[in-house]
């Protein structure tokens, strides 16, 4: 196995050195993938309750699938409710709110769905979107589009990072940022 470029962070007092991808010729990423990794998702809830305890809200809300650990721990923390945003529909899911975006990482469209017994509980709900990293914002859209319909109020989005263009990113509570690698 070769050995891979990393890019060094320092994230809520934890360093980790983060493997590069290239997605597409030119471009490259560095990927964060908390999953597993009990040490850095316990660190970053703590340091995002931290940024968050002058927030107003009510719940939770993330996208499946790599930033569930987040959520989770984030929940432990703050002891506000989390929902998880799927993006596959099961039967049991019921009478499931929906919405689609296009997806920038694989280039192909993405559906989001809110479970029918979340449904209810999202209602006039005061809501925080979370996610690992905030990269084109396509997901985050896709959060909003459904969490909009749900008829809940998006008060707040965080992230562990945010990545590419800072600027684009402002509102976002996040604990650091990420550059992208162009050869």
């Amino acid at each position: 196995m070769t050995q891979r470029e990393t890019y060094p962070i320092d994230i809520a007092g934890v360093h980790r050195e983060l493997p590069l991808f290239e997605i597409k010729p030119g471009l490259r990423i560095a990927i964060l993938n908390i999953l597993g990794d009990t040490e850095l998702v316990t660190a970053c809830a703590r340091a995002l309750a931290e940024k968050l305890t002058a927030v107003e809200y009510d719940v939770l809300v993330t996208a499946e699938a790599k930033s569930i650990p987040l959520a989770h721990a984030l929940s432990v923390e703050t002891g506000k409710p989390y929902v998880i945003l799927r993006k596959s529909y099961k039967p049991y899911m019921g009478d499931a709110l929906r919405a689609e975006t296009l997806s920038i990482t694989t280039g192909q469209p993405q559906t989001l769905y809110l479970d029918e017994k979340d449904r209810e509980m999202m209602k006039g709900k005061k809501v925080i979107i979370v996610d690992d990293v905030i990269s084109t914002g396509s997901t985050l859209q896709g959060m909003r589009m459904l969490l909009q319909k749900a008829g809940a109020e998006v008060v707040a989005e965080a992230a562990i990072l945010t990545e590419g263009e800072r600027a684009k990113w402002s509102q976002i509570i996040a604990l650091g940022h990420l550059p992208v690698f162009t050869d």
